[in-house]
């Protein structure tokens, strides 16, 4: 992992409304979900990231760059996907992406050539020859992100790449993020609400409540309960299942009637689990290690950004 933005200290003011209070971070390439509610700071976070506002106070840098003094050299760097739509009425989707690549100096020709490649791995075929204000909300999603990467950005911030996707072409998406930053090694801030999304594919987690910073962590390390534990569901009922387990003094909470979940040690409890099966008559659907849910996690930074006011 090589460290991609360093923020210290960093503060927004609009007039007298501060938007970002006293910002430190740091965050290593990889994919990183940036969280937050509506009015958080994440997008005052990104336009500072990408030279589009001034900080009021701090400093920073981005790559090698630093930022406020060197947004041209951050921005040819950086792939930038924005939430809302971004493109010229009249042109075809390929022409759209074929002027972004004509804004980062790639000639016209080799411009064309990268299109029609970024196209084809955004899924795109022959809509690219549409008109985009022809095009459905998920086919502009894929042309804000064609065009996002076409420079072969090293830096990609993606602004909600999944919204307005059905939960395949949301899921599809979701690969293609993870292929270019696993195989293609992009580092990925990924802003989005759809929890589920930075569960599945992030490394790290940075979640942002009334303009400050109150989680930045790596994602396996905040899905790790303090107490190790062991979440069983099971095929029958658990009741006889359970008086074993109590026999065996382990410590447990039911969560439903087909499960339950046990303290301890995940490996030093699967043979425990396996002979109370056995000894009560119940079969075991699954055994995985409790994990926190990032939900939670969420809501509960959410909480001390308010308490925190």
């Amino acid at each position: 992992m090589t460290l991609l933005i360093d923020l210290v200290e960093i503060t927004k003011y609009y007039g007298q409304y501060r938007a970002l209070d006293r910002i430190t971070l740091q965050i290593e390439s990889g994919i990183t979900g940036l969280l937050g509610p509506n009015g958080a700071g994440k997008s005052t976070l990104i336009k500072l990231l990408l030279g589009l506002v001034k900080m009021t106070e701090g400093h920073g840098r981005l790559l090698d760059f630093e930022i406020g003094r060197q947004s041209r050299e951050i921005r040819a760097n950086v792939g930038y996907m924005p939430e809302d739509d971004c493109y010229l009425h009249g042109m075809t989707g390929v022409e759209s992406v074929q002027f972004v690549a004509q804004l980062s100096n790639f000639p016209a020709t080799e411009g064309l050539r990268r299109s029609h490649e970024i196209l084809d791995f955004c899924g795109l075929g022959q809509e690219r020859y549409r008109t985009v204000e022809t095009y459905s909300t998920g086919m502009r999603q894929k042309l804000r992100f064609a065009q996002a990467i076409v420079h072969e950005p090293p830096v990609l911030i993606l602004d909600e790449p999944t919204s307005g996707l059905d939960p395949e072409e949301r899921q599809i998406m979701l690969n293609r993020i993870r292929s270019l930053a696993r195989d293609h090694g992009k580092a990925v801030l990924l802003c989005t609400h759809i929890l589920p999304d930075v569960q599945s594919i992030s490394d790290s987690v940075v979640i942002l409540a009334a303009g400050r910073i109150q989680v930045a962590s790596k994602l396996s390390e905040l899905s790790r309960p303090i107490v190790p534990s062991l979440e069983v569901r099971l095929l029958g009922s658990s009741g006889a299942f359970l008086d074993r387990i109590r026999q065996r003094g382990i410590e447990f909470d039911p969560v439903s009637p087909e499960t339950v979940v046990l303290k301890g040690v995940p490996a030093d409890l699967t043979g425990v689990v396996w002979q109370a099966a056995t000894e009560s008559g119940v079969g075991i659907r699954s055994m995985t290690p409790s994990r926190n849910s990032l939900e939670e996690i969420f809501v509960n930074a959410v909480r001390m950004g308010q308490n925190h006011d």
